[in-house]
């Protein structure tokens, strides 16, 4: 069966993972999702990930950081702003800031995916992909 938004069950994914209190989380990869990994390991959301090949399949494991204890969650929230049904797209000047600038929101733009805070740096705009928090 086809998905028509891959990036949103990668986030769903992340998230019932991360209420259900797991260590790793595996997710079909492709570009756009190693980015976003990328970005969420940059910004210390998450431990570490891996691109895991299995057969003609490669998946991205996502290994989920916590606090002291598995009751502190490092990722608060995860929300996908832009959908096939409806995009969402800002200049440079409109880029959103997620919890006054305490949250991230990860911009797919001409740069390639970025976040918020690099797209105001380098002047561009692009698509809102997902905020994070």
């Amino acid at each position: 069966m086809t998905m028509s938004d891959p990036i949103a069950d990668m986030l769903t994914r992340i998230r019932n993972a991360n209420t259900a209190k797991h260590d790793t989380v595996d997710i079909p990869a492709s570009k756009m999702k190693l980015s976003i990994a990328e970005i969420l390991l940059n910004e210390g959301y998450i431990e570490k990930y891996d691109v895991v090949e299995d057969g003609a399949f490669k998946t991205i494991r996502v290994t989920l950081k916590y606090g002291a204890d598995k009751n502190e969650k490092v990722i608060s929230g995860l929300k996908r702003i832009s959908k096939p049904g409806l995009r969402v797209y800002a200049s440079c000047e409109e880029l959103p800031k997620v919890l006054g600038g305490l949250g991230t929101a990860i911009i797919s733009t001409n740069q390639g995916v970025i976040t918020d805070k690099e797209a105001r740096k380098m002047g561009v705009g692009g698509e809102v992909l997902c905020f994070v928090w």
